[in-house]
């Protein structure tokens, strides 16, 4: 795969590397972000332009001896200046000695670059290294040409490995969040109208290598043809490797994540549907998705006061929702060379399916573009359903996410070819008068396929719209 995208971050990462070979001094990158979104693609480019000296480290989920022996075997067939030191099996025993030795022969006009790719793996089984990592940037490498870059697809872990209190807090020099590609980076890459657009980040969400399999010419059904051949495609296989990679030792959680996957919501339906879960259970396995892992969502009804005990759960990624709905219960089907099963079942429901997942889409969308006076006070977007969801409202724009006012409610027609109408405003209407706190709210509406003259809305929002709210400030 040809590399695509991401020049404002190989800027960034030579700009560092410009700043290390003008002082002398180290520098330390902290580079996080989701599974599968390119972050190693990323550096791997960027070592590749600079043609710095430089080892690649990719962590085992190994104990401290073995990773140490493995960190020596890259080394010794790197580019580094001390990659000689290394060559006879050096043994060193602890990531201190390690660091030190690999930095060996770095000079200004040629610094080295040392990256330890999934530092979260390394941390799995030897709890000391990141004290051992805060040691060699504080004794040697900050004080040599040396540019040490740490990547992590753990969020969460990376996150809280630089928190006040951790060993590693303060030490970076330069923290890196690499994000998925948004829904106007998808669009430029495909070539597609706003709708289409929207439509595929349904199904491939911001993955850069799945992006860059969708053919400007390509329909939906066209690029799954191609994505289900087998199950061994790039579309096939990113969905496993997250499961296999985010949850190796949590059958629990995959089970839950499954579940939600295929539609169930609320605690409770999350529980039925499993059938062996106790409360605690579920509770510790949502926690895991929640808080520690961040694939699934948790939300309340947005309104005044807010109602509690009514969350819902969702999956976070839009491409793992479609992958756990349609292609993971397939993959059998799709083994046997008959993708065109899936595929039909995918068209059939695509209408209803995507009626929903572009709810959360939606949602984000309309939040970037606060504060914007159309939407009154609005700093947050949510949604408002009963807990026996005979009221449900797409939008609520509040003030916070603890609202204390109501800016405005909304509704979504995602429909293919129908316009937002006058009937849907005062269904609208009515749906207003069911949220507390909403009496005066901003009638606001998103349409994919415009609207009629009549809708009497406050503010009416196309893709266009949306997918603008994706695109850089000027």
């Amino acid at each position: 795969m040809s590399f695509t995208g991401r020049h404002d971050e190989l800027d960034l990462l030579a700009s560092e590397l410009g700043r290390v070979r003008e002082s002398g001094s180290g520098a330390f990158l902290w580079i996080r972000g989701r599974r599968r979104v390119g972050k190693s693609r990323l550096v791997e480019q960027f070592l590749l332009d600079s043609r710095a000296r430089s080892v690649f480290f990719r962590s085992p989920r190994r104990g401290p001896a073995e990773a140490l022996r493995r960190f020596s075997t890259a080394v010794a067939q790197s580019s580094l200046p001390s990659a000689p030191l290394f060559e006879d099996g050096l043994v060193v025993d602890t990531w201190v000695t390690a660091l030190k030795l690999a930095a060996q022969g770095a000079t200004k006009t040629d610094p080295a670059v040392i990256v330890i790719d999934e530092l979260p793996y390394l941390l799995e089984r030897d709890n000391g290294a990141d004290a051992d990592l805060q040691e060699a940037w504080d004794r040697y490498l900050q004080h040599m040409p040396v540019m040490l870059v740490a990547i992590g697809s753990d969020v969460a872990m990376m996150e809280a490995l630089v928190d006040y209190g951790h060993a590693l807090y303060g030490r970076p020099t330069r923290e890196m969040v690499v994000d998925p590609f948004s829904p106007a980076e998808v669009a430029e890459l495909t070539g597609m109208d706003a709708a289409a657009a929207l439509d595929a980040y349904l199904i491939i969400g911001g993955f850069p290598t799945l992006a860059t399999m969708w053919r400007k010419s390509w329909d939906r059904r066209r690029f799954l043809e191609e994505a289900l051949t087998d199950s061994h495609t790039q579309f096939v296989v990113n969905g496993e490797r997250i499961l296999e990679t985010e949850l190796p030792y949590s059958p629990q959680g995959r089970e839950v994540l499954e579940a939600i996957g295929a539609g169930e919501r609320t605690f409770t339906t999350l529980r039925d549907a499993s059938g062996v879960f106790s409360a605690t259970s579920l509770t510790n396995a949502l926690k895991l998705l929640v808080a520690e892992k961040r694939i699934v969502a948790e939300a309340s009804p947005c309104a005044v006061p807010a109602p509690k005990k009514s969350k819902r759960y969702s999956i976070a990624d839009p491409h793992l929702r479609f992958w756990l709905r349609f292609v993971g219960p397939g993959i059998d089907e799709i083994d046997r060379g008959r993708g065109d099963l899936v595929i039909d079942r995918i068209e059939q429901a695509w209408g209803a399916y995507r009626g929903k997942a572009i709810e959360d889409l939606v949602r984000r969308s309309v939040e970037r573009l606060l504060p914007d006076s159309r939407f009154g006070a609005a700093r947050h977007v949510g949604g408002y359903w009963t807990r026996s969801n005979d009221v449900e409202v797409d939008l609520i724009g509040a003030d916070s996410a603890e609202p204390r006012s109501i800016a405005f409610v909304g509704s979504i027609k995602w429909r293919e070819r129908t316009r937002f109408t006058a009937a849907d405003s005062r269904a609208l209407s009515q749906q207003r008068a069911a949220v507390p706190g909403a009496e005066n709210a901003l009638l606001v509406a998103v349409s994919r396929s415009g609207f009629a003259v009549d809708a009497g809305l406050d503010v009416a929002l196309t893709p266009a719209d949306l997918l603008e709210a994706w695109r850089p400030a000027a």
